[in-house]
């Protein structure tokens, strides 16, 4: 029996909730048909749209009424991690019970904690929420002196948060409980909520976005998984992706990856941070495997039909 961590990208689920239950019903099967294989899953997940919408959401409405207070994105990571565990909980049971197989499946809203002196908060990157002018964003500003905007590629200015990298799982010994009485566990959705500790060791949570694909390594090497997918909207990596040169990657070692990070062949905030993730996974163990594929053809990485296999 494989271990196998799933890390499902945000965008592959969807942008509206309609559109992310039609999606998770496609690949429910591919996910499920890894546990008829005889392999133990756990599942984590991306939540840029998901976030995005609720974020802007509550943005909009304490800026319109009175009546609707204003969110944070800690607040609003968990609001994600709770929908879009809810919408995968319906769909694999659902496919469970069509099978007529035993298991449970549970979503733990989980928070990663991070630290405060990582470089990320003194120089904030990660875009979120609506778009102002200079004079609205400047205005922001003095109202809110903790909130930070830049001006991004000409289109206006938006507020930019930390993206620091997990140190640790504040749930993971539950995690570990869930899986040892065999639920398919979903968690550290968006990351997890990013918290840091304070003098008495109390948790609290921070304004910031943890890159997904990161967390998920660091689920993956908790749990001693064997493989780490990560699955997203595109069926391999590609050398030169989007030019008449692009070159499908079908198995390539840890050294080889390196390489071509430093080509330049991985974009950054799109393919190279799951490029880096897999590498964080497969450098800390032997016989260890990352895939990377789409989110419908999962069930065929591991014979590696298709996908790029990522090995040490």
């Amino acid at each position: 029996m494989k271990v196998i961590t799933i890390a499902l990208g945000g965008n592959a689920l969807g942008k509206t909730p309609a559109e992310q239950q039609k999606n998770i019903a496609r690949a429910v099967p591919s996910l499920v048909d890894l546990i008829t294989q005889g392999h133990k899953i756990i599942l984590t997940h991306g939540n840029g749209p998901q976030v995005g919408m609720i974020y802007k959401a509550f943005e909009y409405g304490s800026a319109n009424s009175d009546k609707i207070a204003a969110i944070d994105l800690q607040e609003c990571t968990a609001m994600s991690q709770g929908y879009i565990g809810y919408h995968l909980q319906q769909g694999i049971m659902k496919e469970l019970r069509r099978l007529g197989m035993p298991w449970n499946v549970s979503t733990l809203v989980s928070q990663v904690s991070v630290d405060p002196n990582d470089p990320s908060f003194k120089n904030p990157t990660k875009p979120i929420g609506d778009f102002y002018s200079k004079e609205e964003a400047l205005a922001l500003m003095r109202e809110k002196p903790e909130q930070i905007f830049k001006e991004d590629a000409g289109r206006g200015w938006r507020r930019v948060v930390a993206s620091p990298k997990p140190i640790y799982i504040v749930e993971q010994k539950s995690i570990l409980n869930l899986l040892d009485l065999k639920f398919i566990v979903i968690t550290c959705g968006g990351g997890g909520i990013p918290v840091v500790k304070d003098k008495n060791n109390n948790y609290h949570g921070v304004s910031a976005v943890i890159d997904k694909d990161f967390t998920a390594a660091m689920l993956a090497d908790i749990v001693k998984a064997n493989y780490l997918f990560i699955l997203t909207a595109v069926d391999h990596v590609c050398l030169n992706f989007g030019t008449p040169q692009q070159t499908e990657l079908k198995e390539i070692s840890a050294k080889q990856a390196r390489k071509y990070i430093q080509a330049g062949h991985f974009a950054e905030g799109s393919m190279l941070p799951k490029i880096e993730a897999a590498l964080s996974f497969v450098e800390l163990g032997s016989k260890r495997k990352a895939v990377i594929t789409s989110l419908d053809k999962a069930k065929f990485a591991l014979s590696g039909e298709v996908g790029t296999i990522i090995h040490s």
